[in-house]
């Protein structure tokens, strides 16, 4: 019980003085933006959205794994992973063909980083998925249809 008691003190504690901190001005919320490309994620075509993330028109690669079901019974949350064993990975972004806005997500990975992301799009029909890969520079892409159905009548 003490315990339990400590751990929210200590807990409530380090929020509180990230409140100080913020409401001091010493940190700022959009730091935590810093990364967003709104140009590409706002982008709505495939065209557009590679464009806008620099990668022209990317080779493809076999040596990219997306990770995601032939046939998703429910659009709203659909799992979709990607990895690869290529060395420098800079970047992953997910892009969904026929999705309003194409750019679904994109992860910048540290160097030494293991390149496996996993996520959960939503998609309004049956599109191509593609992953991009950002390796020492250059821009690489792997593709899968998933099949979406309504109450998981068939495809």
């Amino acid at each position: 019980m003490i315990k339990q008691r400590r751990e929210v003190l200590k807990t409530g504690g380090g929020l509180g003085v990230l409140g100080l901190l913020a409401a001091a001005g010493v940190i700022k919320p959009e730091l935590a933006l810093a990364a967003w490309n709104e140009g590409a994620f706002k982008a709505g075509t495939l065209e557009k959205s590679l464009a806008a993330l620099g990668a022209g028109k990317p080779a493809t690669s076999g040596d990219i794994s997306i990770n995601a079901p032939d046939i998703a019974e429910n659009g709203a949350v659909v799992p979709i992973g990607v990895s690869t064993s290529l060395p420098k990975v800079e970047s992953i972004s997910i892009l969904i063909e026929k999705n309003p806005d194409a750019l679904a997500a994109t992860f910048k990975l540290p160097e030494g980083t293991e390149a496996s992301v996993q996520t959960r799009c939503k998609m309004g029909q049956t599109s191509n998925v593609y992953a991009l890969v950002k390796v020492d520079g250059k821009f690489l892409m792997a593709m899968k249809e998933v099949k979406v159905t309504l109450g998981g009548c068939g495809g």
